[in-house]
């Protein structure tokens, strides 16, 4: 039995904000290295945008226990349930 995801569109749309910032700040990171700037303050920037990439995948670990894996427990969706562990293991790598 496959589930329905139940997402909040103003959780997308923040997560996707979010996701976009991120993606601007690897931009900069490139034009610095790009630039020959200094070697410590790329690490520092690189540490700042992998530190935002674990936030975001907290919360969206976070949403999807709370929401889809809800449901698809509700609806007997054992497949979901063991995809996201799979997904969660790979995660952790």
């Amino acid at each position: 039995m496959e589930h329905t995801h139940r997402h909040d569109p103003m959780e997308k749309k923040r997560q996707i904000d979010r996701l976009s910032r991120m993606i601007g700040h690897l931009e900069h990171i490139k034009k610095m290295i790009e630039a020959d700037e200094d070697c410590s303050q790329v690490l520092i920037q690189l540490s700042a945008v992998r530190s935002a990439m674990n936030g975001l995948g907290r919360e969206i670990i976070n949403e999807h226990l709370s929401h889809c894996i809800y449901h698809a427990i509700e609806d007997g969706d054992v497949e979901a349930v063991q995809e996201f562990e799979k997904a969660i293991q790979q995660y952790l790598k």
